[in-house]
């Protein structure tokens, strides 16, 4: 395999990753929470994929995306609203619990072997053949993270809820005083977390069908871990984060032989150790003027 190769797959990868740190990015923004949820959003997306992999493409695409926003919705509504003046580790304990709730939801209705949505299998052939191989989902992946990411950046710095979105990111109190409306930016942000969750729901499913109840969970962890590389409380520097993941774990993965592929989370997770000892701000945090929030 080619150094070339390795660089296809782990852009490619790295958007989808990027895409999910932007979605935790959001809410944290906004709340200064931790969402572990977000993963479920994604399993949420990925099995109402399964579930109407008969439907036509676009219905099912459409409930995809309904199901992934209906529950960000919900789950901001009746989770974490009534606990938004509780300290934080109480916050986090409640992501925490709605996470875990929803996974054994998720055990309980399709059971633990899984459901498989095939709905974009036709995406996983290949696009350009040869000694380069890469497929139409790596160029969808490339292309959809790529519009989405600039799209976001134009919402959020050219329209007027993007400005109230990043005013109650960068003071909450003094947005409300200036009669900004908090909860309708909270609820955008879980919102358009729904919609990026949905997205990486077909993106992942595109390129590996079979859904299980773990498979927002540990696609969460590791957005997680790029939010904390990046810088968590900037939302380039968690974008840059999330793809930096990505990208590592494409480009070891390809790297690594079959018998070491087992230890790819622990050198991940070795990255995260190295980076908050060095960096605790963030890998891609200023340089200067840096306040790290305990969260």
């Amino acid at each position: 395999m080619t150094a070339l190769q390795w660089i296809i797959d782990g852009v490619a990868l790295g958007a989808v990753y990027a895409l999910v740190a932007v979605g935790m990015a959001l809410v944290f923004g906004v709340m200064r929470l931790i969402n572990f949820a977000h993963g479920e959003l994604i399993t949420a997306g990925a099995y109402t994929l399964a579930l109407t992999s008969s439907w036509p493409l676009v219905g099912s695409i459409a409930a995809c995306i309904a199901v992934s926003v209906a529950m960000a919705v919900a789950t901001e509504r009746i989770a974490f609203r009534p606990l938004r003046g509780a300290s934080p580790a109480t916050a986090l304990v409640a992501t925490f619990a709605v996470a875990f709730a929803l996974e054994a939801v998720w055990l309980v209705a399709f059971g633990p072997e899984g459901r498989t949505a095939d709905l974009l299998s036709d995406l996983n052939r290949p696009a350009i053949g040869g000694e380069l191989d890469v497929r139409w989902v790596t160029i969808i992946q490339l292309v959809l993270g790529g519009a989405l990411l600039a799209g976001l950046a134009l919402m959020l710095n050219r329209t007027s809820i993007g400005l109230q979105m990043r005013a109650a990111a960068a003071d909450p109190r003094a947005a409300r005083l200036l009669g900004i409306r908090t909860n309708r930016v909270i609820a955008l942000a879980f919102v358009l977390a729904g919609v990026l969750a949905a997205v990486v729901a077909l993106l992942l499913t595109a390129q590996t069908p079979l859904v299980t109840p773990t498979l927002g969970l540990q696609v969460a962890i590791l957005g997680l871990v790029g939010v904390v590389v990046g810088g968590i409380d900037r939302l380039p520097s968690a974008t840059a984060g999330g793809f930096a993941i990505g990208f590592l774990t494409a480009v070891l993965g390809n790297a690594l032989s079959a018998d070491m592929r087992v230890f790819l989370p622990s050198f991940t997770f070795a990255l995260v150790i190295i980076v908050l000892l060095v960096r605790p701000a963030g890998m891609f945090a200023p340089l200067r003027g840096q306040a790290v929030e305990r969260v």
